[in-house]
């Protein structure tokens, strides 16, 4: 009757029994048992660093010669440029239309003083610029007015005898069929009285 047996972890290795084998042919050489990452340290590849360093330096050393090359090189021959010349020209400026002659100047009148009136001398009738006396009022004397009519106010008595200027008229009052003169006192005084009691007189 066959005995039964515990089968051996996979994870060890056989150990071989020296008393005891139940292989075939009885010779199993004992396996190594495996080694364990922490256990040891694996050893540094200085040939595949030294052949990365030998690349990088041929590389940065082609890299060199390709832009000492490049810069080397002449600069390409560029056809000169010829400046565009833009001038301005300003549009032509009108013929001027001939100026007609200036037209001749007419001569200044020659100014005519008007002569003074020489009033040392009575004029024949009452006249503008001239003197004249009141008189044929008996003694009463003439009113002067504010204007050529009766219904203009007075301004006061002139009496008779008295000598005035006379500077405007004559002017007609229809409704009493009379002329009326302006007349100008010694002092200033200005107003209009009836021709019937004036008389022409030399001036003082």
């Amino acid at each position: 009757m066959a005995r039964y047996q515990i089968p051996q972890d996979p994870r060890e290795p056989k150990k071989q029994d020296s008393k005891r084998n139940d292989s075939p042919s009885g010779d199993f050489p004992e396996k190594r048992p495996r080694r364990l990452r922490q256990d040891t340290q694996e050893p540094i590849p200085w040939r595949w660093l030294g052949l990365g360093l030998i690349v990088t330096v041929i590389s940065i050393g082609l890299a060199l010669t390709l832009v000492n090359s490049l810069l080397a090189r002449p600069p390409l021959e560029t056809a000169p440029i010829e400046p565009t010349l833009i001038i301005l020209t300003a549009p032509p400026s009108p013929i001027p239309s001939p100026t007609s002659p200036l037209p001749t100047p007419s001569p200044i009148p020659t100014f005519t003083p008007i002569p003074t009136p020489d009033t040392a001398v009575a004029p024949p009738e009452i006249t503008v610029g001239f003197y004249a006396q009141v008189a044929n009022t008996d003694g009463f004397g003439i009113n002067l007015r504010g204007g050529p009519s009766t219904s203009n106010a007075q301004i006061q008595v002139v009496d008779e005898g008295t000598l005035v200027l006379v500077i405007g008229g004559p002017e007609a009052d229809e409704a009493n069929n009379r002329l009326w003169w302006q007349l100008q006192l010694e002092d200033g005084t200005e107003g209009w009285s009836v021709g019937e009691f004036l008389v022409p007189a030399a001036g003082p």
